[in-house]
This record gives C-alpha cells, sequence and structure tokens, in this order.
C-alpha cells in the first residue's frame, strides 16, 4: 500500500532541530519551540518563498485586502500542476480549502498548515498527496485581527506567548459572517470560493471552555442536514479523521465540548447543525462539505500545532483517495437540489431531548461557592485523569422546517440592489423582471415581530412568526426572480426564507417593513371610530363582544382605537408584510 500516509513518523519529525528543516521555509513557531508565532509579515514572506522554491507546485496569491490595507494571501499548492481554478475543473480535480485564522488568536493552523506543506513538499510526509487534488490554504483569514497582537488577547489558552485578536479590525467576527458578508474580508473570502469552488472546506480553530483531557473535536455538514447522500459522504469523512488522529494518540471528539450548562460538567453536551453563519453551517447549503477543527486551548501549543497538522494531512488523504468519488456525489446533489420545489425542506435544526450516557476523559473537579462571584464555580486538578459518565443528546433533528417554493422568490425592485449583491456574492442565480399586474404570489405577513434588545454584529436581529399565503400582487419592473431550480437552492432560502436563522430579514435586513410609520391622531381615530360604528351594526356587535371578552384589549386606550385604524383605508397595509414574494411558477 505505498498510497498509505506515513503519519506515524510523526513524533521522528518533530523531536527534529529547527535548523534542520529548510530555514527559508520553517515557521517562527519551529524556530522557537512552538512557544511564538510570526507576526502576519510573516506569511507574506514564506507565500512568496514556498513559490519561489516550489515554481511548478505552489503559487502565491492576493485573494483581497483589508481594510488596514493588507493584502490577503493564499497558497494553492497541487504538483498535478493545476495552480489555477480554470484548469483544476477542467481536470476534474478536487479542490480542499483549509483556512486558519478566522478568529486570529487561535492560530494553530497558521502554523500548522505551514509545516504540513513544507513536509509534503519535500517528500517527508504524505508523500504524493498532491498529486490529484488542489489545496488552497490560507494562512490568515483574519488579516488585520491578527496585528492585533497581545499576550493576553486569549486568557484561556496556553500558548503561544502572543497571539491575535478575535475580531476584524471593524469589529466583525469572520466566523458569524459567512451568510450575511458584511466584512470586507467575508467578502473576498465569498470571491475565492466561488472561484474554486472547493470540494471540501476546513476551518482550523481552537476551542474555549473546560479543563479535559480530549485535545481536538472534528465536526462536519454534511452529516446532520443537507443532500442524503452527501450526508453519507460526510460521515465517512469525519470519522476516517477522527481514525487517523486517534491512531496517532489523540482523543478525538465527534462533537464540540461546551457543556449544556455553562461550567457544569455534569450537565453534559449536545451535538447540533451550525447555522450558516458558520463556515461548517455554511457549506452543506452548497452542497459542499465542511469541516470545524477545534484543538482544545488548555494543551500546549506545540501540541495543538502538531494535532492540526495531523488534521491537515488526513483530510489531504482522504480527499485524495476519494476525491474523485465525492465529486461525482458532490455534481449529482447539485442535480437534486435543482428539483426541492415543492418538497420540505429543513431550515434550522437541535439536539432532541433523548439522551445517552458516555465516558469522557475529563479531570478530577470540585463545584464550591465563589468569594469572588458568589456562584458554584467549577476548579480542575489536570494531575489527576477522572472518566466523567456524562449526557449526550446527539438525535439532530429539524426545529424550522419549510416546503420550497416550486417557481422561487420575487425580490421586489425597491430592495432588488441590496439583496442582488449578496445574491452574487454567494453566486446564487437570478434575473429581473418586467412589470406584471395581479400576479398569483404567496406573501408572509409577520404575527409577531420580536426586535432583539441588543445588537449583534452591528445589526439588530429580528424574529419573526406568521405563514405564507396566496394572494394577488402586483410585480414592479426590475424585481428579481430567484429560481428555485438551481444547485444553490438551499442557500437561496437560507437567505430569503424569513425564519431561516441567518436570513436577510433575521439579520434586520428588513427592519424597515416590520415598522410602524404612519398613525392615526387619536380624536381622529376616535371620530372615525364613531362613524363606522354608527354605520356598520355588525362590526359594532364585534366591538362590543370583544370588549366583553378581551379585558386587557377593554382596558387598552391604544388597542381600541387601532382596532378601527385597523379597518380604515389610511391603515399601511405594507406593515408586517414581508418584501420576498414566492411564486409557484415561471414568471414572465
Amino acid at each position: 500500500m505505498l498510497r498509505l500516509f506515513t503519519f506515524l513518523f510523526a513524533s521522528a519529525v518533530w523531536s527534529l532541530p529547527a535548523h534542520a528543516a529548510g530555514p527559508a521555509l520553517a515557521t517562527l513557531a519551529e524556530r522557537s519551540g512552538f512557544t511564538q508565532t510570526g507576526r502576519y509579515d510573516e506569511v507574506i514572506a514564506l507565500c512568496e518563498a514556498f513559490a519561489q522554491a516550489y515554481p511548478r507546485s505552489v503559487r502565491c496569491i492576493d485573494f483581497g485586502t483589508s481594510p488596514e490595507g493588507r493584502a490577503m494571501k493564499a497558497l494553492v499548492a497541487s504538483t498535478s500542476g493545476a495552480l489555477d481554478a480554470a484548469t483544476a475543473r477542467q481536470r476534474g480535480l478536487p479542490v480542499v480549502l483549509i483556512q486558519g485564522g478566522i478568529h486570529a488568536g487561535e492560530i494553530d493552523g497558521k502554523d500548522a498548515g505551514f509545516l504540513a506543506l513544507r513536509e509534503i513538499l519535500e517528500g517527508t510526509a504524505a508523500k504524493g498527496v498532491l498529486d490529484r487534488l488542489v489545496w488552497v490554504f490560507v494562512p490568515v483569514f483574519s488579516v488585520d485581527g491578527h496585528e492585533r497582537f497581545g499576550a493576553w488577547n486569549r486568557p484561556n489558552q496556553r500558548g503561544p506567548e502572543q497571539m491575535g485578536w478575535r475580531t476584524t479590525a471593524q469589529g466583525y467576527n469572520l466566523n458569524r459572517d459567512y451568510l450575511k458578508a458584511d466584512a470586507p474580508e467575508m467578502q473576498a473570502m465569498l470571491a475565492l470560493i466561488e472561484e474554486w469552488d472547493p470540494l471540501v472546506e476546513v476551518d482550523l480553530h481552537v476551542t474555549d471552555g473546560a479543563k479535559f483531557e480530549h485535545d481536538v473535536s472534528i465536526q462536519v455538514e454534511p452529516l446532520h442536514a443537507g443532500d442524503p447522500a452527501l450526508r453519507t459522504v460526510g460521515r465517512a469523512w469525519r470519522d476516517a479523521v477522527i481514525g487517523d488522529l486517534a491512531a496517532q494518540g489523540s482523543l478525538p471528539l465527534p462533537f464540540y465540548p461546551s457543556f449544556v450548562v455553562d461550567d457544569d460538567p455534569a450537565s453534559g453536551f449536545e451535538d447540533g447543525v451550525a447555522p450558516p453563519r458558520f463556515s461548517h453551517g455554511y457549506f452543506w447549503l452548497r452542497n459542499r462539505l465542511g469541516m470545524l477543527v477545534e484543538t482544545h486551548s488548555w494543551k500546549p501549543y506545540s501540541t495543538r500545532v502538531r494535532i492540526t497538522r495531523n488534521t491537515v494531512l488526513s483530510v489531504l488523504g482522504q480527499v485524495d483517495r476519494h476525491g474523485s468519488q465525492w465529486l461525482q456525489v458532490t455534481r449529482d446533489a447539485d442535480r437534486r437540489a435543482a428539483r426541492i420545489g415543492g418538497v420540505e425542506q429543513a431550515l434550522a435544526f437541535k439536539a432532541g431531548e433523548r439522551k445517552r450516557m458516555i465516558d469522557f476523559r475529563g479531570y478530577s473537579y470540585t463545584r464550591t461557592p465563589s468569594a469572588v462571584s458568589g456562584a458554584l464555580m467549577t476548579h480542575y486538578d489536570e494531575t489527576t485523569p477522572q472518566v466523567w459518565t456524562v449526557p449526550l443528546r446527539d438525535e439532530v433533528r429539524a426545529v424550522v422546517s419549510v416546503s420550497a417554493p416550486r417557481g422561487g422568490y420575487v425580490v421586489p425592485a425597491a430592495h432588488a440592489a441590496a439583496v442582488g449583491e449578496l445574491l452574487r456574492r454567494h453566486g446564487v442565480a437570478f434575473n429581473r423582471l418586467a412589470a406584471q399586474a395581479g400576479a398569483d404570489v404567496e406573501t408572509f405577513r409577520a404575527t409577531e415581530a420580536d426586535f432583539a434588545s441588543v445588537s449583534t454584529e452591528g445589526r439588530q436581529r429580528l424574529a419573526l412568526k406568521g405563514q405564507w399565503k396566496a394572494e394577488r400582487r402586483d410585480i414592479g419592473a426590475g424585481a428579481l426572480f430567484v429560481p428555485i431550480a438551481q444547485p444553490k437552492s438551499r442557500l437561496a432560502m437560507a437567505i430569503l426564507e424569513p425564519q431561516a436563522p441567518d436570513s436577510l430579514a433575521s439579520w434586520g435586513g428588513f427592519n424597515n417593513a416590520f415598522e410602524r410609520k404612519e398613525y392615526m391622531e387619536d380624536y381622529v381615530a376616535e371620530e372615525v371610530a364613531r362613524d363606522m360604528l354608527a354605520r356598520d351594526p355588525s362590526l359594532k356587535s364585534r366591538f362590543e363582544r370583544r370588549l366583553r371578552e378581551d379585558p386587557a384589549f377593554a382596558a387598552d386606550k391604544a388597542a381600541r382605537l387601532d382596532f378601527f385604524y385597523r379597518l380604515h383605508s389610511a391603515w399601511d397595509e405594507r406593515y408586517n408584510l414581508y418584501p420576498v414574494m414566492r411564486i409557484d411558477h415561471l414568471p414572465r
């Protein structure tokens, strides 16, 4: 089996002195014994140095510019000679996108990726793995955040001595921005994704949270969500990577190790599907595979880099073995996605209440009242390993589902520019419409519109309740038609369904539609009400019955006057009307 990867040589390579690796391609992390990580100028220098050292196998590219003017760098690596997206597509080569530093304080991926790339090119690890695939490596996604450098930027993390910051210079958390794409960095990333159309994407992180022995978690979607055939691939990919890591001595987990009840190990864990603001919750909507890698923050930096490097090699190895087959599955999934019109689709997920007990490798701990906070606080003894038997809820189910429109979505001309730009960034197809009077459409009118009390990512989020109903409405010239019959149909739904967790509506993109803008003065409403009551005995009867049966209504002056205002021609019929419509046929 000449193509099996020699992962177990890792301990020998790890013990080499730093100067044994080519100094021009070694990171500060290696040279410092993994006590430090380099600044961003090292990424720029290494990107060029790898391209110069291996001109037939590596290309250094700029794919964007940060708000503070830094070049966003990626290395394109393949020993097949396919160093551009067009050639990769022409040859049918799978593309692997691996990103580090989306949270620049969690920087293991940068140093691990450079190490893995050098070892592959030198032939000391995973020999031949780049012959049949293209690896697009983004060492640092949040480049401005990386340069907000400090010793305590990650207080609950062991090493390196200094690291970058969680957010961008504009304060965006990029791993909450995949779908809404507010940050310039995310817009650049989406353009890179559109150009290369990666089969798999891997996002390299470091956990927050408790102290325990497990050193890495691996989560993949599709697995609980998306195309059924791709779920099978996702599970196989996750299990294979976990198997590789376990064979190397790691203690990998298939779920994110965050307690159900904060700071209480006895509460156990739950699995789920991340919403598409997160990287691994985004790619299944494109019928592609996404993986979240989380090394454990309390392991030394050298350990975390080694495990991340092992994960990178495992991912590349699995794609090398199975990439051609998985590409065919994604092509079939694209075709199936174009036929989901009228079929129920899950938009949001949660673990069910059923639990099973698992053995979890933790440490001995106590929970005692704190003189500082006054709350129970957990204290871990890292000298005393202890197996915790704790509950895990991992039966993931849909909690928000909706039937896909049979035809597609209609975005009115008033919103076409903003919505069209976001659709374009995600590669969702649409076209413009001519005017059409009295079209048969579905509209969504909110029965409840709950505005968040605090800002999130610079936006006021909105939760809507309501339902789609058939209606006849005019479609103005310049409206957008977003067909459901396209490969990215689920992505279109995630953006345009008002109750999807990261839709434009949920991120406040249409808040104006749910804010009351016009009013009737009380004295005018009084006159209108008296006139209506005098002219319509049935209305008078309804009003009096409401007074008898609804004490809260009877005691509320504004509600009583509003009862009549809503029946008047001056009432804003667009209030609480979601601007986007659905349609069952292809419009003219």
